[in-house]
């Protein structure tokens, strides 16, 4: 261990270490890059990538994020851009479930999608793009469904979840079975001009109230749509919340919701 921190503090400019170092650190020394990075922050360095951090985000902020596990059950609208705003901030454990394939009409605005990954799995084209942006994020992805019976193996140990499902009884399975688990976990939800973000803590009991009346049949996303730019602006929201929630920090969107109306440019915080 004290030969890889000579060895990364070697060419470190200051508190920075470049990619180029970590990569050749696991090389050296035979480590993923993941536990390269773990000995970086825990020196009190900072990998290259995350300076733009630093003025929000301390050096022991960046080791909890990194040693913090999230899942995103939806890898789609919403979770795409879950994931890749994740990785970006170096959460270091991801689990990405969805049981789906892309097909065309994802191509409007999911992230994840391409006219090349049509047809594969949305699960396993994260594992792919955030190895392109973060290599040393560790991605778990499941090709499976979210319900009652697996749910409570697929979150496992996790920290936090973060609701990014495109229908109302798996997202109902999933408040009750974080709520089990005493996990915390982060409704967001897109139609049309529309979203809400909201921050669900175990026994809150909000997505019960709100969706208590459904009585089956397709959510308004399928009347309204989802244009590219929705997603884009409720998941971000979603992040940041996952990021005060992993770090302690500010206000959560507790007992209230975000709602956002993109046609009038007005966020409402709703109490609940």
């Amino acid at each position: 261990m004290d030969a890889l921190q000579t060895f990364i503090k070697e060419d470190a400019f200051g508190d920075l270490v470049s990619w180029k170092r970590q990569q050749q650190a696991a090389e050296k020394f035979q480590l993923t890059v993941a536990e390269v990075e773990s000995v970086i922050l825990q020196a009190n360095l900072l990998p290259a990538r995350y300076q733009r951090n630093q003025q929000m985000i301390s050096t022991m902020q960046q080791l909890q994020l990194f040693q913090s596990r999230v899942a995103v059950v939806g890898c789609g609208g919403l979770g795409g851009y879950v994931l890749e705003e994740l990785a970006r901030l170096g959460v270091g454990r991801i689990v990405a479930i969805d049981p789906d394939i892309f097909e065309e009409h994802n191509l409007n605005r999911q992230l994840l999608s391409s006219i090349e990954l049509l047809g594969t799995s949305k699960a396993l084209a994260a594992v792919q793009r955030i190895a392109e942006i973060n290599p040393a994020v560790r991605v778990n992805p499941i090709v499976a469904a979210f319900d009652k019976e697996n749910g409570r193996e697929m979150l496992g140990s996790v920290d936090l979840v973060i609701d990014a499902v495109d229908n109302i009884p798996t997202r109902l399975n999933l408040a009750e079975i974080c709520s089990q688990l005493n996990i915390p976990l982060i409704h967001g939800a897109i139609a049309g001009w529309f979203g809400q973000v909201a921050t669900i803590y175990p026994g809150d009991k909000l997505l019960q109230k709100l969706y208590g009346n459904w009585t089956g049949g397709k959510g308004i996303e399928a009347e309204l749509g989802n244009p590219s730019f929705t997603p884009a602006v409720a998941a971000s929201l979603q992040v940041a919340e996952a990021c005060k929630l992993l770090l302690g920090q500010g206000r959560p969107l507790r007992n209230r919701m975000l709602s956002i109306n993109l046609l009038d440019m007005q966020f409402e915080d709703v109490p609940l």
